[in-house]
């Protein structure tokens, strides 16, 4: 019997949090950053966990970055910042018996942790991929993630999220999440 702590591509969804162009430029590390976000994009189509996006107001800070808007599905516009705000996002998961968010995306301290907090104000179970999130200032970021833990939000990496949803070596899909990761 698996812990509950643990996420399953059966259980989770990814949704991946304003990750657009003028936003990017400014976060310390964004090449990394966006590295370990299309990691989670390629393994979740991989292992079929459901993916949603959203575009913080686009007309000021531009689309989503080239490197990871062809892999992703529509965008949901926002001025929110938190992405639950927008029904269409939570929705989206409701309906597909998801109740274990993975974020990512920018910034840790505005839209990602607002949005973490709602969803689990609203009964999801949220983690976060430490790796694939970033702020402009550092400070910033790491308040953001100490807020979002000390309110249950699970703190995890993007490896080892994907090794969660794998489950078990001696798959087609883990040899593909292995190649994935190996680069």
């Amino acid at each position: 019997m698996r812990s509950s702590q643990l996420m399953s591509r059966s259980d989770t969804g990814l949704l991946v949090i304003d990750v657009q162009g003028k936003l990017m430029e400014k976060i310390p590390g964004k090449e990394g950053i966006i590295a370990r976000i299309s990691l989670l994009i390629e393994g979740a189509k991989i292992l079929g966990v459901p993916i949603q996006t959203t575009e913080q107001y686009p007309k000021g800070l531009g689309p989503t970055v080239p490197e990871l808007v062809a892999s992703l599905p529509k965008p949901l516009e926002k001025l929110s910042f938190s992405c639950a705000a927008v029904p269409e996002v939570t929705a989206f998961f409701q309906t597909k018996n998801i109740k274990k968010i993975l974020l990512a995306g920018v910034e840790t301290h505005v839209c990602v942790m607002q949005t973490g907090l709602d969803l689990t104000a609203q009964g999801f179970q949220v983690y976060l991929a430490v790796d694939g999130t970033g702020s402009r200032n550092e400070l910033d970021r790491d308040l953001g993630l100490r807020r979002m833990e000390k309110a249950g939000v699970v703190l995890t990496t993007s490896e080892a999220a994907l090794f969660e949803w794998t489950e078990k070596a001696g798959t087609p899909e883990f040899k593909q999440i292995s190649n994935l990761i190996k680069g």
